[in-house]
This record gives structure tokens, sequence and C-alpha cells, in this order.
């Protein structure tokens, strides 16, 4: 049997995110994800569940994504789960999960904010992307899409 590791989730970034570069010189962006859930509790009013995701992105994508998210800002990220693993000062075993990005739909920013995310062109040397507006679902704000 195949094992299958994708994971799909849709929320606002918590902050502006942070641009790293590793000792090989690749970029490597992070920053973490809001996910709102709403449910029906047991006395039948509505409750809402936030959860924090961390998200990293890689190359290209990562450059992308620091230079145009913002705090606040709706996204659309698809990837996978990784796990890291290590042993903290005290010799325990220590893990975090997070959420690698392959895939971030960028939704535009309200238009009393700053709009200079219009203009986003994709960088000259990526390899497999793309890059358009789809119109939203209920909403009449396009989405800027990349995929790497």
């Amino acid at each position: 049997m195949n094992n299958l590791n994708s994971t799909i989730v849709e929320g606002n970034a918590v902050r502006k995110p942070e641009l790293r570069t590793s000792p090989k010189g690749t970029s490597i962006c992070i920053f973490p994800l809001a996910v709102n859930r709403y449910y029906k509790n047991s006395s039948g009013t509505y409750d809402e569940e936030v959860s924090y995701f961390n998200v990293e992105t890689y190359g290209k994508l990562a450059e992308l994504c620091a230079d145009i998210t913002e705090k606040g800002q709706g996204l659309r990220v698809v990837g996978r789960l990784k796990q890291a693993r290590w042993k903290n000062s005290e010799g325990k075993n220590v893990s975090r999960v997070f959420i690698i990005a392959e895939h971030i739909e960028f939704k535009r920013l309200k238009k009393s904010e700053p709009d200079k995310k219009d203009s986003v062109t994709p960088p000259e040397n990526a390899a497999a992307e793309e890059v358009f507006e789809e119109e939203s679902e209920g909403q009449n704000e396009p989405v800027k899409e990349m995929v790497f």
C-alpha cells in the first residue's frame, strides 16, 4: 500500500513571514497560519476553535511568499506534513510537526490596505510555474496563485 502525506489548510497569516537562507543558499520562508473551525456544541450554539500551524516554504516560492504575504492575509496552503525530531539540552526526545508548503494561493488584501499585490510577476527562472487570477467563491476578490 502506498503512503499518502498531503494536507490543505486555509486560514490567515498570523504575522509577516520570516525569510531565512540555509547554509547552502536556499531561501526558507517560515510563518504561522491561523485556521478557524466553527462547530455546533451540545447546547446547540456555535463555537469557534482556532488552530495554529507552522508553515515552511523553500526556494522561489519562499521568496515570493515573504515578499507578498502580509499579517492577516488569507492563504490556502497545499503541502505535506513533516516531523522534526531532536534531543533537547536535557536529553529528552522532542518533536514538532509542521507543514511544508508546495503550493500557496494568496487572497487579495482588503481595498483599504495598500494594494501592491495586484502586480505580482513570477520569478524568471522558476520551473513549472503558473500565475493566474481566479474568482473566489461567493466573493469578488481575485486570488493570486503560484504553483511550483
